[in-house]
């Protein structure tokens, strides 16, 4: 069990490390807003079917996991519960939307003034089942009853169970994404909502074209990874590096060639255990280049005062300059002092590597994998605490993608 809580001799910071003992986690146990996704699994971003009240089940476990290693779970739903119900008034009213386009004749002060009227009667449980599913009344004229019939779509927050994807988290502070799906695109509003509560301002927002998503966020002690795919953009990248919102002098653009939905992130082929200890599934640890599976890297380093320099081939970003490109990310990892266990195919689709780390040599996985993999994190004495997540991995994501680490231990 993770003793950091008694560790006078640590602060609490903004992780520098993967591997740095976790202090905050921001988590968002799924509930029936996650229906309206399951029941067209591909249209919600998801592997398969899986039945909501299991996924819930499953997720509140893993939070009494992490708890019981002294883990501090803040949860969505817990905060908008605790949160000014004006300011949660506020959140709803840009979700709720009355769609009078098919009424020629209607007033729009007139509808907007109803909507408001309706938000200010809303209890805080209304109002917040309005924030997650999203809801859009169309409205139409009868001459029937009270004039007025509806068709009621929603837009449900299927995928917010994901907490590592809407933001990242540097040793700078916090970072809001640019989603890449834009039906995930409200997911950012809610999380930066809950930041405000905490009481932690984000440093910077990703926008325009910029692309950013938490999966492919790495910090790695002295750099920080970030995957470049089928998530993550060069644009939104370059908003990091420009704002110095990273936090490390050595930036490490991990440049993804194959764009599968089962490897979105960084973080679904790749993974940190400890400053010397990592995992990356073979289909990537053994690619060939030139094959979509070679995963090559760009290094830019923090330097001059962020102008240009002679001799730079890509020139600044911020006060970032690229000084190697298209290495090998494998041969890279390697020089770095890594030791890489690899994860065959049939660990990796039950989403092996997608594990949290919670302190050095500590982590929280899948469970059932197989007995190769228990040997090797044996080995290697990784402690692993496997968690039952039969359901919830059918969404395409598993314990690191559920999880946003705000803060980690320092070790001094």
């Amino acid at each position: 069990m993770n003793q950091k809580g008694n560790n006078t001799c640590a602060t609490v910071a903004y992780p520098r490390a993967e591997w740095s003992p976790a202090c905050d986690i921001l988590m968002h146990t799924p509930g029936q807003e996650l229906f309206d996704g399951v029941i067209h699994p591909s249209a919600a971003l998801f592997e398969d079917y899986f039945d909501v009240n299991q996924a819930a089940a499953e997720h509140r476990q893993y939070i009494r996991m992490l708890e019981a290693n002294g883990i501090k779970v803040h949860t969505v739903s817990k905060i908008l519960n605790e949160t000014d119900i004006e300011k949660l008034r506020t959140l709803a009213e840009k979700m709720l939307t009355y769609d009078i386009s098919h009424i020629n004749e209607e007033n729009p002060d007139a509808s907007e003034n109803y909507r408001q009227y309706v938000l200010s009667k809303m209890s805080r449980a209304d109002l917040i089942s309005c924030i997650l599913r999203q809801p859009t009344v169309t409205l139409y004229k009868t001459d029937l009853n009270t004039g007025y019939e509806a068709v009621y779509s929603l837009r449900p927050l299927i995928n917010l169970y994901f907490t590592r994807d809407q933001s990242i988290t540097t040793p700078r502070g916090h970072v809001i994404c640019k989603m890449n799906s834009s039906q995930r695109a409200p997911e950012t509003e809610i999380i930066a909502f809950c930041y405000e509560h905490l009481g932690q301002k984000p440093i910077l927002r990703i926008t325009g074209e910029g692309r950013l998503e938490g999966g492919d966020y790495i910090p790695a002690g002295d750099m920080s990874l970030i995957g470049c795919g089928m998530r993550t953009n060069d644009e939104g990248i370059r908003q990091l590096m420009e704002a110095d919102a990273f936090g490390h002098d050595t930036i490490v653009v991990v440049r993804d060639h194959k764009f599968w939905q089962m490897q979105m992130h960084l973080d679904t082929y790749f993974n940190v255990i400890d400053r010397d200890l990592c995992t990356m599934v073979e289909s990537r640890l053994y690619a060939e280049p030139g094959s979509p599976e070679f995963v090559t890297c760009d290094v830019y380093q923090r330097e001059g005062n962020g102008k240009e320099e002679k001799g730079s081939e890509r020139g600044v970003k911020g006060n970032y300059i690229l000084k190697e490109r298209d290495l090998s990310f494998v041969d890279f990892i390697r020089k770095q002092g890594y030791e890489i266990i690899p994860i065959n195919h049939e660990d990796e689709m039950h989403y092996a590597n997608n594990f949290l780390t919670i302190e050095p040599r500590h982590i929280m996985a899948v469970g059932r994998q197989s007995m190769a993999y228990y040997k090797a994190m044996a080995d290697a004495g990784v402690m692993v605490e496997w968690i039952p997540l039969e359901s919830l991995i059918n969404g395409y994501g598993a314990a690191h993608c559920m999880t946003q680490v705000l803060r980690r231990t320092c070790e001094v």
